[in-house]
Protein backbone atom coordinates (compact mmCIF):
# COMPACT_ATOMS: atom_id res chain seq x y z
CA UNK A 1 0.00 0.00 0.00
CA UNK A 2 1.10 3.35 -0.71
CA UNK A 3 -0.03 6.83 1.50
CA UNK A 4 0.60 9.66 0.05
CA UNK A 5 0.17 12.67 3.11
CA UNK A 6 -0.51 16.50 2.06
CA UNK A 7 0.46 18.44 4.63
CA UNK A 8 1.51 22.11 6.05
CA UNK A 9 3.81 20.83 8.74
CA UNK A 10 5.57 17.33 7.63
CA UNK A 11 7.56 17.15 10.51
CA UNK A 12 4.69 16.42 12.76
CA UNK A 13 5.12 13.08 11.63
CA UNK A 14 8.80 12.08 11.70
CA UNK A 15 8.82 10.71 15.37
CA UNK A 16 5.14 8.30 15.09
CA UNK A 17 5.86 6.86 11.38
CA UNK A 18 9.39 5.92 12.52
CA UNK A 19 8.51 4.07 15.47
CA UNK A 20 6.51 0.39 16.28
CA UNK A 21 3.67 -0.64 13.96
CA UNK A 22 3.95 1.76 11.20
CA UNK A 23 7.85 1.28 11.21
CA UNK A 24 7.91 -1.98 10.83
CA UNK A 25 5.08 -1.90 8.07
CA UNK A 26 7.37 -0.06 6.34
CA UNK A 27 10.73 -2.18 7.30
CA UNK A 28 8.36 -4.85 5.35
CA UNK A 29 7.80 -2.76 1.84
CA UNK A 30 4.35 -3.63 3.22
CA UNK A 31 3.61 0.26 3.23
CA UNK A 32 4.92 3.04 1.47
CA UNK A 33 4.34 6.21 3.26
CA UNK A 34 5.17 9.85 1.44
CA UNK A 35 5.03 13.30 3.25
CA UNK A 36 4.34 16.20 0.68
CA UNK A 37 4.82 19.73 1.85
CA UNK A 38 1.64 21.70 0.48
CA UNK A 39 3.83 24.98 0.38
CA UNK A 40 6.36 23.19 -2.13
CA UNK A 41 3.40 23.40 -4.51
CA UNK A 42 2.43 27.39 -3.94
CA UNK A 43 4.15 29.65 -7.17
CA UNK A 44 3.57 32.35 -4.64
CA UNK A 45 7.04 34.19 -3.96
CA UNK A 46 6.62 34.00 -0.07
CA UNK A 47 4.70 29.93 -0.58
CA UNK A 48 1.29 31.18 0.71
CA UNK A 49 -0.94 28.85 0.84
CA UNK A 50 -3.70 30.29 2.65
CA UNK A 51 -6.35 33.34 2.64
CA UNK A 52 -8.85 35.24 3.85
CA UNK A 53 -12.22 34.16 3.42
CA UNK A 54 -14.82 35.44 1.03
CA UNK A 55 -17.25 37.09 3.13
CA UNK A 56 -15.57 38.46 5.56
CA UNK A 57 -15.78 35.26 8.14
CA UNK A 58 -12.98 34.83 10.77
CA UNK A 59 -9.75 32.99 10.31
CA UNK A 60 -8.18 31.86 7.32
CA UNK A 61 -9.15 29.30 4.22
CA UNK A 62 -6.44 27.09 2.61
CA UNK A 63 -6.33 28.20 -1.00
CA UNK A 64 -7.21 25.23 -4.00
CA UNK A 65 -4.20 25.95 -6.18
CA UNK A 66 -1.27 24.53 -4.41
CA UNK A 67 -3.61 21.50 -3.21
CA UNK A 68 -4.65 20.94 -6.58
CA UNK A 69 -1.35 21.11 -8.28
CA UNK A 70 0.25 19.09 -5.84
CA UNK A 71 -2.65 16.38 -5.94
CA UNK A 72 -2.86 16.28 -9.94
CA UNK A 73 1.03 16.19 -10.17
CA UNK A 74 0.59 13.02 -8.34
CA UNK A 75 -2.61 11.77 -10.13
CA UNK A 76 -0.41 11.83 -13.08
CA UNK A 77 1.92 9.40 -11.98
CA UNK A 78 -0.98 6.62 -10.95
CA UNK A 79 -4.22 6.04 -10.07
CA UNK A 80 -5.59 6.64 -6.57
CA UNK A 81 -8.32 4.59 -4.68
CA UNK A 82 -9.16 7.10 -2.69
CA UNK A 83 -8.33 10.87 -1.92
CA UNK A 84 -9.25 11.77 2.22
CA UNK A 85 -9.78 15.01 3.53
CA UNK A 86 -9.17 15.06 7.51
CA UNK A 87 -11.95 17.46 8.41
CA UNK A 88 -15.01 17.63 11.19
CA UNK A 89 -17.56 17.49 8.86
CA UNK A 90 -16.80 13.83 7.87
CA UNK A 91 -17.73 10.57 8.56
CA UNK A 92 -16.51 9.33 12.04
CA UNK A 93 -13.31 7.05 11.43
CA UNK A 94 -14.13 3.66 12.81
CA UNK A 95 -12.70 -0.38 12.36
CA UNK A 96 -15.30 -0.80 9.79
CA UNK A 97 -13.21 2.53 7.86
CA UNK A 98 -9.90 1.04 8.41
CA UNK A 99 -10.63 -2.56 7.60
CA UNK A 100 -12.06 -0.78 4.27
CA UNK A 101 -9.29 1.66 3.36
CA UNK A 102 -6.53 -1.61 4.18
CA UNK A 103 -7.30 -3.26 1.31
CA UNK A 104 -6.57 0.36 -1.09
CA UNK A 105 -3.49 -0.05 -2.93
CA UNK A 106 -2.69 4.14 -3.83
CA UNK A 107 -4.39 6.83 -1.13
CA UNK A 108 -4.29 10.15 -0.67
CA UNK A 109 -4.53 12.02 2.88
CA UNK A 110 -5.10 15.85 2.48
CA UNK A 111 -4.69 17.41 6.11
CA UNK A 112 -7.27 20.29 6.90
CA UNK A 113 -5.65 23.55 8.71
CA UNK A 114 -6.62 26.88 9.59
CA UNK A 115 -10.42 27.77 9.11
CA UNK A 116 -10.26 24.76 6.63
CA UNK A 117 -9.70 24.19 2.50
CA UNK A 118 -11.31 25.96 -0.47
CA UNK A 119 -14.52 24.49 -1.27
CA UNK A 120 -13.33 23.67 -4.80
CA UNK A 121 -11.08 21.51 -3.01
CA UNK A 122 -13.66 19.23 -1.81
CA UNK A 123 -15.63 19.70 -5.14
CA UNK A 124 -13.18 18.45 -7.73
CA UNK A 125 -10.41 15.94 -5.80
CA UNK A 126 -11.75 14.81 -2.67
CA UNK A 127 -14.01 11.11 -2.42
CA UNK A 128 -14.02 10.69 1.12
CA UNK A 129 -13.92 13.35 4.77
CA UNK A 130 -12.90 11.20 7.75
CA UNK A 131 -13.13 13.05 11.13
CA UNK A 132 -11.74 11.02 14.23
CA UNK A 133 -14.20 12.75 16.60
CA UNK A 134 -16.38 15.42 17.69
CA UNK A 135 -14.06 17.96 18.28
CA UNK A 136 -11.50 20.13 16.59
CA UNK A 137 -7.93 20.14 16.53
CA UNK A 138 -5.51 22.45 15.12
CA UNK A 139 -4.97 20.76 12.15
CA UNK A 140 -5.43 17.18 10.66
CA UNK A 141 -2.26 15.89 10.59
CA UNK A 142 -2.90 13.93 14.06
CA UNK A 143 -6.46 12.60 12.53
CA UNK A 144 -3.94 11.44 9.14
CA UNK A 145 -2.03 9.65 12.05
CA UNK A 146 -4.25 8.03 13.45
CA UNK A 147 -5.87 6.90 10.13
CA UNK A 148 -2.80 5.52 9.22
CA UNK A 149 -1.75 3.88 12.63
CA UNK A 150 -5.18 1.84 12.28
CA UNK A 151 -5.16 0.67 8.52
CA UNK A 152 -1.20 -0.08 8.97
CA UNK A 153 -1.53 -2.59 11.89
CA UNK A 154 -4.22 -4.97 9.61
CA UNK A 155 -2.20 -5.03 6.54
CA UNK A 156 -2.08 -8.58 5.90
CA UNK A 157 2.08 -9.45 7.30
CA UNK A 158 2.57 -6.20 9.46
CA UNK A 159 1.95 -8.17 12.65
CA UNK A 160 3.70 -11.24 13.37
CA UNK A 161 0.78 -13.29 14.34
CA UNK A 162 -2.24 -11.90 12.12
CA UNK A 163 -5.02 -13.07 14.23
CA UNK A 164 -4.00 -10.65 17.29
CA UNK A 165 -5.90 -7.95 14.76
CA UNK A 166 -8.79 -9.93 14.37
CA UNK A 167 -9.65 -10.33 17.87
CA UNK A 168 -8.96 -6.69 18.69
CA UNK A 169 -11.60 -4.64 20.12
CA UNK A 170 -14.62 -3.06 17.22
CA UNK A 171 -13.64 -6.11 14.69
CA UNK A 172 -16.78 -7.84 15.46
CA UNK A 173 -18.68 -5.00 17.12
CA UNK A 174 -17.59 -5.98 20.60
CA UNK A 175 -14.90 -4.62 23.25
CA UNK A 176 -12.09 -6.73 23.99
CA UNK A 177 -12.22 -9.37 27.10
CA UNK A 178 -9.62 -8.81 30.12
CA UNK A 179 -6.36 -10.22 29.13
CA UNK A 180 -3.89 -11.10 32.01
CA UNK A 181 0.15 -12.36 31.92
CA UNK A 182 2.34 -13.88 34.73
CA UNK A 183 2.47 -13.84 37.57
CA UNK A 184 -0.87 -15.80 37.88
CA UNK A 185 -1.14 -14.09 41.21
CA UNK A 186 -0.53 -10.67 42.78
CA UNK A 187 -0.99 -9.83 45.69
CA UNK A 188 -4.37 -11.56 46.00
CA UNK A 189 -5.36 -10.85 42.81
CA UNK A 190 -5.70 -13.46 40.84
CA UNK A 191 -6.23 -14.46 36.87
CA UNK A 192 -9.47 -16.29 36.61
CA UNK A 193 -9.20 -19.77 36.57
CA UNK A 194 -10.65 -20.61 33.16
CA UNK A 195 -7.38 -18.98 31.30
CA UNK A 196 -5.29 -21.88 33.30
CA UNK A 197 -7.25 -24.52 32.52
CA UNK A 198 -6.03 -25.10 29.30
CA UNK A 199 -9.33 -25.75 27.95
CA UNK A 200 -9.66 -24.17 24.79
CA UNK A 201 -13.26 -24.30 23.91
CA UNK A 202 -14.08 -22.85 27.99
CA UNK A 203 -11.51 -19.93 27.72
CA UNK A 204 -13.57 -19.20 23.77
CA UNK A 205 -16.98 -18.96 26.10
CA UNK A 206 -15.62 -17.03 29.10
CA UNK A 207 -13.78 -14.50 26.22
CA UNK A 208 -17.24 -13.80 24.82
CA UNK A 209 -19.10 -13.84 27.87
CA UNK A 210 -16.98 -11.54 29.00
CA UNK A 211 -17.13 -9.17 25.61
CA UNK A 212 -20.48 -9.19 25.82
CA UNK A 213 -20.33 -7.99 29.49
CA UNK A 214 -17.72 -5.06 28.96
CA UNK A 215 -19.22 -3.97 25.77
CA UNK A 216 -22.80 -3.76 27.20
CA UNK A 217 -21.75 -1.88 30.86
CA UNK A 218 -18.77 0.46 29.26
CA UNK A 219 -20.45 1.33 25.79
CA UNK A 220 -23.90 1.19 25.54
CA UNK A 221 -23.53 3.02 22.24
CA UNK A 222 -22.14 0.93 20.89
CA UNK A 223 -24.19 -2.21 22.14
CA UNK A 224 -27.44 -0.75 20.74
CA UNK A 225 -25.48 0.06 17.59
CA UNK A 226 -24.72 -3.84 16.99
CA UNK A 227 -27.51 -5.50 18.69
CA UNK A 228 -30.43 -3.14 17.28
CA UNK A 229 -31.87 -2.40 21.42
CA UNK A 230 -34.69 -0.19 21.35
Amino acid sequence: MRIDILTLFPDMFSGVFSQSIIKRAVSKNLLEIFLHNIRDYSLDKHKRVDDYPFGGAAGMVMMVEPIARCINHLKSEREYDSVLLTAPAGATFNQQSANRLSLCKNMIILCGHYKGIDERVRELFVTEEISIGDFVLSGGEIAAMTIVDAVARIIPGVLNDETSALSDSFQDGLLSAPVYTRPADFEGHKVPEVLLSGNEKLIREWELEQQLKRTQKRRPDLWNDNFNVE
